[in-house]
C-alpha cells in the first residue's frame, strides 16, 4: 500500500468466507449481506467461497488468503457459536498471529444493544495473519449488519478518527521484512 493521504478513502480488498454445512452461494443471505455493504462503502470483493465446518479446511482457506497479496481483509461468517459443529473461532486462532481482543468485546456491546443477554453466545473474534486482518462473524444476517455497520465500516475507512485498521496496514507484516 503506498502512503496516502488520511483523508482520503482508500478502497480495501475483502475477502467473504461463509461456513456452513447447509449454505451454498445461491442461498448465503449472511455473505450477501457483506458483499453489499462492503460494495457500497466503496470496497472491493476479493473472493468469496462458502466452506463447510471443518476446522482444518477452514484454516486452510484463511491461510490461502492471507497469504494472498491481493486481500487485506477476510471476513468470515458463520460458526461462531457453542455448538460442537462450531469450530471457526478455533481455526482462526489456529492462524492469527495476533488476536485484536477487543473486536469480539466491542461486538458484544454492539450485540447487548440489539438481542440483549443473548448476546453472550457469541464468540465473534478478529486477528491478523502475514498482515491481513481477518474477523469471524456470526452467521446470522442481523449479526453481519451489525458487526459491519457498526464496527468494521469505521475501522476499514481511512477518514475514521481518531485512528482505523487502515492507517497501519502497511505495518502489519513489518516483523516479516528484513531488516
Amino acid at each position: 500500500m503506498d502512503v496516502i493521504s488520511k483523508g482520503d478513502f482508500v478502497p480495501v480488498r475483502i475477502a467473504v468466507l461463509t461456513v456452513s454445512d447447509t449454505r451454498t452461494l445461491n442461498d448465503d443471505k449472511s455473505g450477501d449481506i457483506l458483499v453489499a455493504r462492503l460494495q457500497a462503502s466503496g470496497h472491493i470483493l476479493a473472493d468469496r467461497d462458502v466452506i463447510c465446518d471443518e476446522r482444518y479446511a477452514i484454516a486452510d482457506q484463511l491461510r490461502r488468503w492471507s497469504e494472498d497479496q491481493a486481500i487485506d481483509v477476510v471476513i468470515s461468517t458463520g460458526g461462531t457459536g457453542l455448538t460442537g459443529r462450531d469450530v471457526t473461532v478455533e481455526a482462526h486462532r489456529d492462524v492469527y498471529e495476533k488476536e485484536i481482543d477487543a473486536f469480539g468485546i466491542v461486538f458484544t456491546i454492539v450485540s447487548m444493544q440489539k438481542i440483549g443477554t443473548s448476546a453472550i453466545q457469541s464468540r465473534a473474534t478478529g486477528g491478523v495473519a502475514n498482515g491481513t486482518y481477518m474477523f469471524a462473524l456470526p452467521g446470522s444476517p442481523g449479526a453481519c449488519k451489525d458487526a459491519w455497520d457498526e464496527i468494521l465500516v469505521k475501522q476499514l475507512d481511512m477518514r475514521h478518527r481518531p485512528c482505523n485498521f487502515v492507517e497501519i496496514m502497511p505495518r502489519l507484516d513489518e516483523h516479516l521484512k528484513r531488516k
